[in-house]
């Protein structure tokens, strides 16, 4: 009996719910971490991340305006897919940042238990980060946070899972809507993650998925006037000061990188880094 090929695959983007292939037609060999190789990934290009963009803005209307209590649902949802193809996401993680299959099983139940945490904090934003202000005068006056609308990330590089979901949760859950760029140098986990919230009740567009060049990609997501904050988890070292010099021009929110260690348990400052707040007055009685 002659031996079976394995089918490989040439995996797409993720954008407006659907997975369009790359408007240039390019993609990218993508490697395990002995340099074995394992799929193609397309590579985005300008185009794509601004129809990334697009459908980002167009979902933000629809995502911002559920009721916090929907949106954890919506994210516990993810949980429970993601436990369902947990053996995937293991092999995965396992060859692309070459862990064993302990500790592969060990990022992606933390990266599972990251949903359900960031899930967990969906109706407490307001109790937590807003406040009934005293004034001097027969007025309430209420500090309301509010999303602030279209967030670029740039996922990291070396924990193409538990990072990305890291970065990713604080995001939506608030109710902005997301470009991604995953791990360049291990998307699979990342295009994986695109399949199972295509089947969850994530509403499409309010995560897209790109993967690719960073040093191609992130600068048109930087300087995007339509992008309102960006994550730089995963930016390259060199090219940080150049993106938030993009950024700056248009007075977008930046979250720069700071050694996270994403296997730590997270603290709110993610979660309350892509928030506005608004005061509201109303007189007394009224």
């Amino acid at each position: 009996m002659s031996e079976r090929i394995d089918v490989r695959k040439t995996y797409k983007l993720y954008i407006a719910g659907k997975f369009p292939r790359s408007e240039s037609g390019r993609s990218y060999e993508v490697a395990d971490s002995k340099g074995r190789f394992l799929a193609n990934a397309a590579m985005a290009s300008r185009k794509d991340a601004r129809d990334a963009v697009v459908a980002a803005r167009a979902a933000f209307p629809g995502w911002s305006g559920a009721t916090a209590y929907n949106r954890g649902q919506v994210l516990y949802r993810v949980a429970e897919l993601m436990e369902g193809r947990r053996e995937q996401f293991v092999a995965e993680v396992a060859a692309g940042e070459g862990l064993s299959k302990g500790k592969a099983e060990s990022a992606v139940s933390e990266a599972i238990d990251r949903w359900v945490w960031y899930a967990g904090w969906s109706d407490k934003v307001m109790a937590v980060h807003g406040s009934a202000n005293p004034v001097a005068g027969p007025y309430f006056d209420f500090s309301v946070p509010e999303p602030t609308g279209v967030v670029a990330v740039i996922a990291p590089q070396e924990s193409s899972l538990l990072g990305l979901v890291s970065v990713l949760a604080p995001a939506i859950v608030t109710g902005n809507t997301t470009v991604v760029l995953a791990s360049e140098s291990a998307p699979l986990p990342a295009v994986t993650l695109s399949e199972v919230l295509a089947t969850s009740d994530v509403p499409g567009g309010v995560v897209n998925m790109l993967t690719g060049r960073a040093a191609e990609v992130a600068p048109w997501l930087a300087s995007h006037m339509d992008v309102n904050a960006i994550d730089l988890a995963g930016a390259p070292v060199d090219s940080l000061v150049d993106l938030q010099v993009a950024a700056a021009d248009n007075l977008k929110r930046v979250l720069r990188p700071r050694g996270d260690n994403w296997a730590r348990t997270p603290g709110t400052e993610r979660l309350f880094a892509h928030l506005e707040t608004k005061t509201v007055w109303h007189p007394i009685g009224v």
